[in-house]
């Protein structure tokens, strides 16, 4: 006979583990090796069943404690240990395996309803549509047209699924049930029916134009309003307009997923704008008013004699104003001083004379400079 393994070990859990990590490792390793998620693989259902047991004796106090004490023995009710007391020990194991019934069969059972009797009926699937558009159409608001899948009953079948003429039966496997149930010793559950798929009826002939869906797929147009405001990876839910439900359940969702397309001018910043602005070396010395642009036209703000290059101006109120915000953002200009090319001959004379002119003054018109060439000798020295 096989020596059983550790009910610790099995969980992959010290002995000093509390009861909440208990459920954690059983919920994973259920989800795991659970049948429905392996099916025919022998192995799977071993290591579930292993897991069912550890758990089942782990979570339950007392059994816990005999375990800790005596080990296998303590649990065993042939040997007289605690054990025996058998039948009465399950609630912690349905305690977690309802926590997790959800979670093994969700993927394959999302949305179904109805698992008391007849087919299972099923929320259709969500649908996504990326959408791009502009920096202004975000910012003012937009609206347009989009094309996304649809479905109609098949006109040859009628929306049943069967060929024109044949006949559809009541499910043999499941009786018209749409589900059986499945026992792994004291263990009963309910699935899906493997040959009708939760219908509850067969269709020997199915519908040669539809392959037995009842529906075919199509186009149609909706009206999408982009509400003003909205940023990058935004989305706008469409309900009813996703995938049809299965066995009139209900239609899932479409997501409408909101993408901005790269701007000339602008970058966006949450509900900031930024902008990088060239200004000729004349205004950066000597200030002046200059003119910018704005996502609401244009606007005039004031260089201050003796702007550096990387100096960055706020224009208050300028920028976008966001779905959740009061007001809008402001507008960041970062100026960027633009070194003069292709000079003349008499422009070349007129920038050296200016240049030594600068530097008969000493070093008070060219602060930055003194200060790094005396960092510079700090360096080497």
């Amino acid at each position: 006979m096989a020596t059983k393994r550790d009910f610790y070990e099995i969980l992959e859990l010290p002995k000093s583990a509390s009861d909440d990590q208990i459920k954690k490792a059983y919920r994973k390793l259920a989800m795991k090796f659970h049948p429905d998620r392996n099916p025919g693989n022998k192995e799977s259902e071993e290591k579930f069943k292993e897991a069912k047991e550890a758990y089942e004796m782990l979570s339950d106090p007392q059994k816990k404690a005999a375990y800790d004490q005596y080990g296998h023995s303590g649990v065993d009710p042939n040997m007289g240990g605690f054990g025996g007391a058998g039948a009465q020990g399950f609630g912690g194991f349905a305690d977690a395996f309802g926590d997790i019934f959800g979670d093994v069969f969700g993927g394959a059972r999302a949305g179904a309803q109805g698992s008391r009797g007849g087919p299972q009926v099923y929320r259709g699937g969500d649908l996504r549509y990326s959408l791009e558009i502009s920096l202004e159409e975000a910012a003012r608001g937009y609206e347009t047209q989009i094309r996304v899948p649809s479905w109609n009953n098949c006109d040859s079948c009628g929306g049943n699924g069967a060929e024109p003429g044949s006949k559809i039966e009541t499910c043999t496997t499941c009786h018209g049930q749409g589900q059986v149930r499945m026992s792994q010793g004291f263990f009963s559950m309910q699935q899906t029916c493997p040959k009708c798929r939760g219908n509850g009826k067969f269709i020997p002939k199915v519908c040669k134009k539809c392959s037995g869906e009842g529906k075919v797929k199509s186009q149609k147009t909706l009206e999408v309003k982009i509400p003003a405001g909205i940023d990058d990876g935004m989305r706008i839910r469409s309900a009813g307009n996703g995938e049809p439900g299965v066995n009139n359940g209900p239609p899932g969702d479409l997501y409408v997923e909101v993408h901005i397309k790269a701007h000339n001018v602008f970058e966006r910043e949450g509900d900031d704008l930024h902008c990088n602005m060239p200004i000729s070396f004349a205004t950066a010395c000597l200030g002046g008013e200059i003119e910018v642009p704005t996502l609401a036209g244009k606007a005039t703000f004031e260089v201050i004699e003796g702007t550096q290059t990387g100096r960055t101006f706020r224009l208050k109120g300028k920028g976008v104003k966001g779905l959740r915000s009061a007001v809008p953002g402001d507008l960041y200009i970062h100026v960027q001083i633009e070194t003069p090319v292709k000079l003349t001959e008499g422009q070349r004379q007129i920038l050296k004379d200016f240049d030594k002119s600068l530097k008969d003054g000493g070093h008070k018109h060219n602060p930055h400079e003194k200060g790094w060439f005396d960092r510079v000798k700090g360096f080497f020295n």
